[in-house]
């Protein structure tokens, strides 16, 4: 009976560790393949293969940076008309300049923080601050504050459909240039050689 405990209790945590580690994600049935074979050829075209670093590849030193983060990319493209004053990759925030669309007192400065390199909801926050200035007296008198408004709504959802794109668009390029040169040996769809 200890003995049963005890591989219980090391299943549980092996368990515990995949799905903390990220090993594990959830997937929808209804766009992975029935067919195992179809499955590995799915995973393959998609570049989801288990890789050991470079292996029998002499280049070294290949870094993507900010390319491959289907968010970071889509947040770049999607504030590209407001000036940025500090977007730091590694810490994981874009922080803009403070921005006056009209010819009104009012500047917005909008701060997206990366909680996650996964395209989700809660992958990202955005926060939208607000600086009303007014003239008294020859003296301009300025407040700020953080604005929880439909802009920084609007930004996140914006935020998550072009990232959304532009990962369907890398998948689509990947699939295409496995086929392209795919050895001659490997199964087709119908699993013949």
């Amino acid at each position: 009976m200890h003995s049963f405990l005890k591989k219980f209790s090391y299943l549980i945590l092996i368990l515990l560790f995949l799905t903390q580690c990220g090993l594990y994600k959830k997937t929808d049935a209804r766009k992975v393949p029935v067919n195992a074979k179809d499955r590995v050829q799915k995973n393959l075209e998609e570049g989801r293969r288990i890789k050991f670093g470079n292996l029998g590849n002499p280049r070294s030193g290949e870094f993507e940076f900010a390319t491959s983060n289907e968010m970071w990319r889509a947040t770049i493209d999607i504030l590209d008309f407001m000036p940025f004053d500090n977007a730091d990759y590694g810490g994981g925030v874009i922080i803009t300049d403070w921005y006056n669309a009209d010819t009104s007192n009012d500047s917005i400065k909008i701060m997206v923080q990366f909680l996650s390199n996964e395209i989700r909801a809660d992958g990202l926050k955005v926060i939208v601050y607000k600086k009303s200035c007014k003239m008294l007296n020859g003296i301009t008198n300025c407040s700020t504050d953080s604005e929880e408004s439909m802009i920084g709504q609007e930004i996140k959802l914006a935020i998550l459909k072009q990232a959304s794109k532009i990962k369907n668009e890398s998948t689509d390029k990947n699939v295409e240039e496995f086929r392209k040169k795919r050895p001659q040996g490997l199964m087709d769809r119908d699993g013949k050689d």
